[in-house]
């Protein structure tokens, strides 16, 4: 026992160590996969080991001093490629948006309920894509930044038919507006009701490429529609809407139903 407890003593900063590297690795991973710069790193990440594991393999000298040489070059040539992303992770590690409690984000989901209830009353049409785990950045490019503090004001002035911005999808990250005008990938499912029209077909297309959340509002009827991970639950009343949310958002228990059960 006396061996074991000395051993603990004296290797226990190395365990840390381990932890808080794999702590690290892991949160960097879902923070960078599904941005432009993932497929880079990527290919970096397997060329820098192919060649090292092959010049401590085959003994190639030259290539080791290579990659011993080159390494800090890389480190920076990373940091200039991921410039985005590190900005605006340091920049919500700073902010208040990282450490909000599950009061805040009760409330930013009351907010959210009581906007997309105002749209349905004035039967303006709507798409909205809540990101959550993985990132959906790559699809604000084909629309226009905004990179403003969610408000119901702003989104029914995105969404009002007259202004230019109302076609197309919003993406909300944590409580900012990213970007308006969004092209949503249309699903590729063929067993779906053919009323939908496109804008629920890109709603349902963007849940199937990620865990972000689309909330819809039917221009026609003004029904609110939730999809997430391909499964579309349409004509929600405002206390469904709201239990879904916080069902979702709030990792509370969330019971899965066959596609063909919610559209129906």
């Amino acid at each position: 026992m006396e061996p074991v407890i000395e051993f603990i003593g004296t290797r226990w900063t190395g365990a840390v160590e381990i932890v808080l590297l794999a702590v690290l690795l892991y949160y960097g991973y879902l923070y960078f996969r599904g941005t432009p710069g993932a497929k880079i790193l990527v290919g970096f990440a397997l060329i820098f080991i192919s060649l090292t594991l092959a010049s401590q393999l085959l003994d190639l000298n030259v290539i080791g001093w290579l990659l011993r040489s080159f390494s800090v070059f890389l480190a920076i040539a990373l940091v200039v490629i991921f410039q985005p992303e590190l900005r605006r992770a340091l920049t919500e590690l700073g902010s208040q948006h990282f450490f909000r409690s599950a009061l805040q984000k009760k409330e930013s989901i009351d907010q959210l309920v009581d906007t997309v209830f105002d749209l349905a009353r004035r039967q303006f049409g709507a798409l909205i894509a809540l990101e959550r785990d993985i990132s959906i950045r790559q699809f604000a490019s084909t629309g226009v930044d905004v990179d403003a503090v969610f408000s119901k004001e702003l989104i029914l002035t995105i969404f009002h038919p007259k202004t230019v911005l109302h076609d197309g999808g919003v993406i909300v990250q944590n409580d900012r507006v990213a970007a308006a005008a969004c092209i949503f990938p249309l699903t590729a499912r063929e067993d779906l009701d053919r009323s939908l029209g496109l804008r629920h077909r890109a709603g349902i297309g963007i849940t199937e490429e990620s865990d972000a959340i689309a909330i819809l509002v039917s221009e026609e009827t003004g029904h609110v529609s939730l999809c997430h991970r391909g499964i579309l639950e349409r004509n929600l009343n405002i206390d469904r809407f709201r239990r879904r949310l916080n069902q979702l958002l709030l990792l509370e228990k969330y019971e899965t139903d066959s596609p063909p059960q919610l559209e129906n």
